[in-house]
């Protein structure tokens, strides 16, 4: 039997009553109250999530920009200092080793938050290639992430605006911490990033706020309304950046590992694309799950915004328009859906 890990935050998840499961290795909240009122509570006012089983890896050093621009698709010299991106690792066949965010803490110093199942694979991969004048170190185990989503977050953290995917550090409560301008659940928000043995002052100074604590339930159907990929369900080693609709994170006019194939892949035009559906029938769709036109599942749920079934899976390229049905096997019976344009949920401003 795998021991599972455990983040700073456990006791504080077990006092509150949650249903603890294993996911990625680790002993996680899936809810605290239930996944359906968590996620109303994010889409109208604010959720916390702890996400401390994210993987934190720092490389700096002269050598440290060129090294992830070999390594990553997004293209790092439009990163400033205080800046952040989303990009990806890929491997030789233009393959998803993960995706991530790096951050530019430094000019020549970098923070990638990398998913949690990955974060073992991620360092090692990134290690093995390490250059001389670059320094790769796995500092996940000193810092804990705290996600405050939703529309009032900021006003219930005392936080003004700031643009997307930017960084600083400030205080919460007297707690330092950094505020990144990141997120999951498609709603405005910040992940703070705290050193491990201040999180529980910062997870009760946040709940003290008026945050509602959340769970990897709620996040789940947050990302999947917006058709956030996960890593292993939508995207992988297997699946390439232009077929799951990543190119826009792709510089393909750079070289880093995979580029030729992705320029191929491009110019060919891929042989089958992720869509996002919506059930036109009652049932609800799942991971793994027939696509009868062709393909499977690979996220599937209910939305509770929309109140149907949702997801998300590959099909054919010639049948991946919006407006297109599809027929989903669910659990025997056959379901229809139409395909949609992402996000499947947008709110009406």
């Amino acid at each position: 039997m795998q021991t599972l890990l455990r983040t700073p935050l456990y006791d504080r998840h077990v006092a509150l009553g949650a249903r603890m499961v294993p996911f990625a290795g680790w002993e996680m909240p899936v809810q605290y109250e239930g996944v359906i009122p968590e996620h109303c509570a994010v889409r109208e006012d604010c959720g916390v999530f702890d996400v401390s089983h994210m993987g934190e890896i720092d490389i700096e050093g002269p050598q440290a920009t060129a090294l992830l621009q070999s390594l990553l698709s997004n293209d790092l010299q439009k990163v400033e200092v205080g800046g952040a991106q989303y990009t990806l690792l890929t491997n030789e066949q233009g393959g998803i080793v993960d995706d991530l965010i790096v951050y530019r803490v430094e000019g020549g110093r970098y923070l990638l938050v990398v998913n949690a199942s990955n974060r073992d694979a991620d360092f090692e991969w990134v290690k093995d290639r390490e250059r001389r004048g670059s320094d790769v170190r796995d500092v996940s185990d000193r810092y804990a992430l705290l996600a405050v989503q939703g529309p009032r977050s900021l006003e219930r953290l005392g936080l003004g605006d700031a643009p997307a995917f930017t960084f600083e550090m400030g205080d919460i409560d007297g707690i330092e911490v950094m505020i990144n301008r990141t997120g999951y659940t498609g709603e405005k928000g910040v992940e703070l990033m705290v050193m491990a043995e201040d999180a529980e002052a910062l997870w009760e100074a946040v709940l003290a706020r008026g945050a509602t604590p959340c769970g990897l339930g709620a996040r789940d159907t947050l990302r999947l309304e917006v058709c956030y990929p996960l890593h292993g369900n939508d995207i992988g080693p297997e699946t390439d950046a232009i077929s799951a609709g990543l190119g826009w994170v792709c510089s393909l006019e750079k070289d880093f590992t995979g580029v030729e194939e992705l320029r191929r892949i491009k110019e060919e035009g891929p042989a089958r694309k992720l869509v996002a559906f919506v059930m036109t029938e009652s049932g609800i769709p799942r991971e793994g799950m027939a696509i009868a036109e062709g393909g499977e599942v690979t996220s599937g749920s209910h939305s509770p915004m929309l109140d149907k079934g949702i997801g998300m899976g590959y099909v054919p390229a010639e049948s991946s328009a919006p407006g297109t049905p599809l027929t989903i096997d669910v659990r025997g019976r056959e379901r229809k859906a139409e395909i949609v344009k992402k996000p499947i949920y947008e709110k009406e401003h």
